[in-house]
């Protein structure tokens, strides 16, 4: 498959981001609006309740800078997920925020974990383990991308580093986007073939423009090849010669 007929820009691509974010945003302003702390539907950890939060963790903020902060990396990463992972993107969102929510329920400390942190953790690694497992220039160029702007990241997977944030959350997004990085497949990604010489069966021996050249790679004129003559395309002319009859 090549990139044009897979990587395509469409409504999508931004819709579902921004939708996303005008939910977790909404539910902020509830909370703040009408003085509601729905922090207790966040995911408490190996309690029956508790796994509600499995799925309204990632829309639950417990501060304005908090939500701020997961703000623009959600909407970066999922853009790019279904920009690039179209046919898998709804895949990876849907069950990342279920498997990493169950993790997070398994490891973590007895608190209520919110925020969307696990998703991003999980968009992270899946789009840095998927792109070099690809293989494709352009994908492992994405990888890249995420390594320079969000690499500093690993670090909040280690429990000293801040006790403040549920590094619990980190971690288990950072498992699970490994894990479907490694599960969910994609097409077999092809580069359009351009040029003879990109063929996989290219001989340089058999190419005319490289014939051009000598064996210390200068390049020379090839004698032009001497023209057959045809015999059907010879022009045979016959003279009959008659007397001059005599007056």
């Amino acid at each position: 498959m090549n990139d044009y007929h897979h990587f395509k820009f469409t409504p999508s691509v931004w819709l579902v981001p921004a939708l996303l974010l005008i939910l977790i945003w909404s539910v902020f302003f509830l909370e703040h609006g009408y003085n509601v702390d729905l922090s207790s539907h966040g995911i408490l950890p190996r309690t029956v309740s508790g796994l509600q939060g499995v799925i309204f963790s990632p829309f639950l903020h417990g501060s304005l800078n908090h939500i701020a902060n997961n703000s623009i990396p959600l909407f970066i990463l999922t853009t790019a997920l279904i920009y690039f992972y179209r046919d898998i993107s709804l895949k990876v969102l849907f069950y990342g925020v279920l498997l990493s929510g169950l993790i997070t329920w398994v490891i973590g400390r007895e608190s209520h974990h919110i925020g969307a942190s696990s998703l991003i953790y999980v968009l992270v690694s899946f789009i840095f383990f998927k792109g070099m497992m690809t293989q494709y220039y352009r994908l492992m160029a994405l990888s890249m991308a995420v390594v320079m702007f969000y690499g500093g990241m690993i670090w909040y997977v280690f429990p000293d580093i801040d006790k403040t944030i549920s590094w619990e959350g980190h971690l288990a997004g950072l498992i699970t986007g490994f894990f479907f990085a490694i599960k969910f497949k994609t097409p077999d990604y092809k580069k359009d073939i351009q040029y003879n010489w990109e063929k996989p069966d290219f001989n340089p021996e058999e190419d005319a423009f490289m014939k051009h050249f000598d064996e210390n790679g200068n390049f020379v004129n090839t004698p032009k090849p001497e023209e057959e003559i045809q015999e059907e395309d010879v022009v045979k002319y016959i003279y009959q010669f008659k007397e001059t009859p005599k007056e």
